[in-house]
Parts: structure tokens; C-alpha cells; sequence
């Protein structure tokens, strides 16, 4: 049942990182994007667009770990360490991507607990099953 949690939440916080990454890296530049980032204007985002482009990456490796690791816990089984182990190291680096983003200002409390509520329990879930 725990593994199974871990498996759910893993798998959800693997699609909202696909889902940073689409916003960050395709759609950086549409307004209703920009906005949801607080970037205030057309050229902001345009001159950021580099960077939103990279950090997005940065999610769908993360995205891609995490699927990956639950595909591995599910074909070998709760005993093989390969999957588990891929799944702590993705959803702890998603975690400590939430908290590095906390560190970035007050303002970044929210989206850094959206960015990271589904990792940390897929995370402790992992740990105890």
C-alpha cells in the first residue's frame, strides 16, 4: 500500500514537472505564462526566455528520472534497489529545488510548496515502503 502511494505521488510529481517544462521551455513567451511567473511585460520575457529555457530542462530530466524510477520499482518489484534508489535521488532533487526556490525570496513560498508537496511525499513514501 506505502509503495503504491510512493508510486502515485511519484508519478504526480513527474507530470507537474512535464508540465513546469512546458511552461518554461514552449510557452515562456505567451503572456498568460509570463504572468502566471510574474514577469511584468512582452520584453521581460523575451530576455529571460534563455533562461526559463534551460531551467525548464532541468525539470523534464527530473520529470524523466522519476518516470523512469517508477517504471524500474514496478517491473523488477519493491525489492530491487535500482528504482527505489532513482526515485529518492529525482524527488530529492525536486525537493531541493523547492527549497532553494524558498530561498529566493517570501514571495516563492507558494510556488516552491506546488513544486514541491508531490516530490517530498512521493520522497517519504519511497523511503519508508
Amino acid at each position: 500500500m506505502i509503495g503504491t502511494l510512493a508510486l502515485v505521488f511519484a508519478g504526480l510529481a513527474a507530470l507537474l514537472h512535464v508540465y513546469i517544462f512546458v511552461l518554461e521551455s514552449v510557452r515562456w513567451t505567451k503572456p498568460a505564462t509570463w504572468r502566471v511567473f510574474g514577469i511584468a511585460d512582452q520584453q521581460t520575457a523575451d530576455a529571460t526566455k534563455p533562461m526559463a529555457y534551460n531551467q525548464g530542462f532541468y525539470n523534464l530530466f527530473l520529470a524523466i528520472g522519476a518516470a523512469v524510477g517508477v517504471v524500474l520499482w514496478i517491473v523488477q518489484g519493491t525489492g530491487d534497489v535500482t528504482g527505489r534508489t532513482l526515485l529518492i535521488f529525482s524527488l530529492g532533487s525536486m525537493v531541493a529545488a523547492a527549497l532553494v526556490l524558498i530561498t529566493s525570496g517570501r514571495e516563492y513560498l507558494r510556488p516552491a510548496s506546488i513544486q514541491g508537496t508531490f516530490p517530498l511525499i512521493g520522497l517519504v513514501l519511497t523511503i519508508v515502503a
